[in-house]
């Protein structure tokens, strides 16, 4: 593992304490920046280094691969739904997770998430053992640093482990390969775990965030606080089948935060994810720390002036657009004819140039054609409710499922009655108003691993000209693995492949 993941280890330099108010302040640092001990002297300098992950999620980092397409999460959550049926291409650019390239163990679109998630862990990793009674600070901010950590630790593992290993199988001993599960930023090579291991550990390091950021605040919501952690430790549950505790956590974590009224989410996701009650988890970008093109709405925005957004503005699959009710707002956020007029009437503009396709989205808006910045929104209290419906009614218990269904899908469609679906029946509700809902967030293509589901994007807008003809892949394909990146395979002798 040394040549690809930690070649590149990104520790992030202690100065930068000392630089807040500067542009390159929160930025990321190769190795030789600053030695571990200085990351650690302090938890001044330790939450600089934390802020560094921050940012990162949502800024061309460092790593090998980092590019204009592959900025972090925030381009992850895109292209994650880029593999699933719901985002629609229209035009034949940057279409290689579209079409499942990126699977290949020599693909820059693998390699690059590989390392990048690798290389944020090994900083995490720095905080978390380097830490102690040696470090200045108060007990309170190093239980922040550290939990905050261990959080972003088994964030990025769990990440990995859907992309590279096998599904979890619920019930089964899930002993096929995982991904290796890093506890030091060390150099050696390591073996792969299996995906039962993996995610034990990451149940372990949330469990153990969760302690420290009991009762702690954050300055922001591109920090984490325990209702994040909980949150994807209901995720993380709903992955393995365990629905009982993935119903305790979402219902933990959603206390205290507020569904977004139907006037105020008919005008989309721009800059509100700090004031909103909705978003549980979001990073705000700021003018002066802004990756202009390669910003999470230079690629995903229905206005920015990009050549992505120009040729290829991104649609929803309108088999699932039109099981939309008309009265919910969430139809307004996409616009079956392409001009959207209502968008233009309300000020936001859309340059002359940009090509226009039917059912283009307008969920998330940019700041300006000129200026890409857009909140990305890492979880929503919306989600919390459908993980609950969703565990629920996969236990049977189709009363408790329509009952936390109800909240979100009446906040949404004023019209709505609570459901009167059992079974199978019920729970195909749910998934429908899930993939409605969490559309760009980066989730559907996960769902469909998780649930064992074949991929279909037959019936609708998908043209198999531009998806390179994958229009169908059934379920428990071996492509629904990446292969592991074959410089990790030349630099790890312990390293084994998947299956071709």
């Amino acid at each position: 593992m040394k040549k690809i993941v930690y070649s590149l280890l990104i520790v992030f330099a202690a100065s930068m304490v000392f630089l807040a108010c500067s542009e390159d302040f929160l930025d990321c640092y190769p190795t030789d920046g600053v030695s571990d001990e200085g990351v650690t002297s302090s938890t001044g300098t330790a939450m600089a280094s934390l802020n560094g992950i921050h940012r990162c999620m949502y800024y061309r980092g460092s790593w090998a691969g980092a590019s204009q397409g592959r900025v972090g999460i925030s381009s992850w959550m895109y292209h994650i739904d880029e593999q699933g049926e719901d985002m629609v291409f229209n035009y034949s650019t940057w279409t290689t997770h579209l079409r499942w390239l990126h699977r290949s163990a020599t693909n820059s679109y693998n390699t690059s998430p590989w390392l990048m998630f690798y290389s944020w862990i090994a900083n995490a990793n720095v905080l978390i053992n380097g830490i102690d009674e040696n470090t200045a600070g108060s007990q309170e901010e190093k239980d922040f640093i550290v939990g905050s950590a261990l959080t972003y630790r088994a964030f990025f593992h769990y990440q990995l482990v859907q992309q590279w290993a096998d599904r979890y199988v619920p019930g089964e001993t899930n002993s096929q390969p995982g991904v290796p599960y890093m506890f030091e930023a060390i150099t050696e090579p390591q073996p792969r775990v299996t995906v039962e291991e993996v995610y034990s550990n990451i149940i372990q390091d949330l469990e153990d965030a969760m302690i420290l950021l009991e009762g702690q605040s954050r300055k922001n919501k591109s920090h984490i606080n325990i209702d994040v952690v909980r949150g994807i430790r209901a995720r993380v549950a709903l992955t393995m089948g365990d629905y009982a505790t993935a119903v305790s956590y979402a219902q933990q974590a959603r206390v205290g935060y507020e569904l977004m009224d139907s006037a105020t989410y008919s005008l989309g996701f721009s800059m509100n994810s700090e004031s909103s009650g909705e978003f549980m988890w979001a990073a705000q970008i700021t003018e002066d720390q802004t990756d202009k093109w390669g910003n999470f709405g230079a690629y995903i925005s229905r206005n920015f002036s990009s050549t992505s957004i120009r040729s290829n503005p991104r649609s929803i699959f309108s088999v699932l657009y039109d099981l939309i009710a008309d009265t919910d707002v969430r139809k307004t956020l996409w616009d079956p004819t392409g001009e959207h007029l209502d968008l233009q009437a309300r000020g936001v503009e859309i340059v002359s140039n940009a090509s226009r396709y039917p059912y283009t989205n307008q969920k998330f808006i940019a700041v300006s054609t000129a200026d890409s910045r857009c909140d990305v929104p890492y979880m929503r209290v919306s989600e919390m409710y459908l993980i609950e419906a969703e565990a629920e009614a996969r236990q049977g218990h189709d009363d408790l499922a329509a009952a936390a269904l109800y909240p979100m899908a009446v906040a949404r469609d004023p019209s709505y009655t609570l459901s009167t679906n059992t079974g199978q029946a019920l729970i195909d509700e749910i998934m429908i108003q899930r993939r409605i809902e969490l559309w760009g967030e980066g989730q559907r293509f996960f769902d469909l691993k998780r649930l064992n589901l074949p991929l279909d994007r037959t019936g609708g807008n998908h043209k198999s000209s531009i998806n390179g003809g994958l229009m169908e892949v059934p379920a428990g394909d071996t492509r629904w693995t990446s292969l592991i990146p074959q410089d990790e395979m030349d630099a790890n002798p312990l390293m084994t492949q998947n299956d071709l």
